[in-house]
């Protein structure tokens, strides 16, 4: 019976939060122009709502930060808190500013837009209003997310994908800055927290992967789980490997974090997979890469580029991707 209060609970606090999230959209929708909201609003079912893209690129659909006022700006700060950590939107505009860093790195011109800031766009799908199928997306540059809420329940928060480049800022004002700082530490403490044994499973290959193993791909292709199991860590390691997946979770709002942490153990701690590959002694200018698959997510982090020095990382529900095909059903149907 507890459980089953809790459950209620959180589903009815979720319901809460979507809802406010639909409320705060309306209220950036309504500050845009006939002719902006002609390029922000998609329907639901547009092949685009379904497009995940995290590399710079001229011709993403939406609206750009360039194009927004002041007012506007300050409105889509506060839908992105509607769904993010206060921390998230903080790092999110911290690597829109790396883009700047990449500028003086590639010494580029000042009319030169392919490195801008100001080229992250939002796209919204469908009408945000009570007992609808909605969506909404954020992207550019190394920042990608994407929200499904139907019935006034946020659905899905995923793909998500955060990156940074320059991993480590080198030289200039910003010299030190570290925006996946957590991600790497993190992976790097599991990693020394583990055994002989237990390194012998976990180092899948001495070489890392060029990329993220999932790619930009609509749905994810099922990898072969591969690494060390979380029931054969030891007890310090499995609080790590824990530790590590609050973290990425974490990126949200603590509601939809706790949600996806239940839905987590509910399919069984025994079923997460920890894997390595690459440099194991966090050697400057060496590749790695780790993964945390189990039967509700993949998560990635990949360090390979530009000497090492630049960071991918995603995250992905294998149920619910872009809200998952069901949801979809549901909005046809509704039309």
């Amino acid at each position: 019976m507890r459980f089953l209060l809790l459950s209620a609970c959180l589903l009815i606090t979720l319901q809460g939060a979507a809802q406010d999230m639909a409320n705060k959209a309306n209220q950036f929708i309504k500050l845009l122009s006939k002719a902006q909201q002609e390029k922000a609003i998609y329907p639901f079912d547009t092949a685009e709502r379904e497009r995940f893209a995290y590399v710079p690129l001229d011709n993403r659909k939406g609206i750009s930060v360039n194009e927004l006022s002041k007012e506007q700006r300050e409105k889509l700060i506060v839908l992105l808190s509607t769904a993010l950590s206060n921390n998230t939107v903080n790092r999110v505009q911290d690597i829109m500013q790396l883009d700047n860093v990449l500028k003086e790195l590639e010494n580029r011109k000042a009319d030169d837009h392919y490195r801008d800031p100001g080229k992250y766009f939002i796209t919204i799908f469908g009408t945000p209003e009570k007992g609808k199928v909605w969506g909404w997306r954020f992207e550019g540059h190394h920042v990608a997310f994407n929200f499904s809420s139907e019935n006034n329940k946020l659905v899905a928060g995923t793909p998500s994908f955060l990156g940074a480049n320059p991993a480590v800022v080198q030289s200039g004002p910003q010299k030190g800055k570290e925006v996946l700082k957590a991600e790497t530490a993190q992976g790097f403490a599991l990693l020394e927290a583990l055994n002989a044994d237990e390194l012998q499973k976990a180092l899948v290959n001495t070489a890392a992967p060029a990329e993220i193993i999932t790619g930009a791909s609509r749905k994810v292709q099922l990898i072969q789980p591969m690494g060390i199991r979380y029931n054969e860590l030891s007890k310090a390691a499995q609080a790590q490997l824990y530790s590590l997946i609050s973290l990425y979770v974490n990126r949200y709002t603590k509601l939809f974090a706790n949600s996806m942490l239940k839905e987590i153990e509910e399919a069984g701690m025994e079923n997460l997979y920890f894997a390595w590959a690459g440099d194991t002694g966090h050697t400057p200018g060496k590749p790695y890469y780790y993964r945390i698959q189990g039967p509700t997510l993949i998560i990635e982090y990949d360090n390979t580029q530009n000497n090492a020095n630049h960071v991918h990382t995603v995250i992905r529900d294998l149920k619910r991707d872009f809200g998952g095909d069901e949801l979809l059903e549901h909005y046809r149907a509704a039309h």
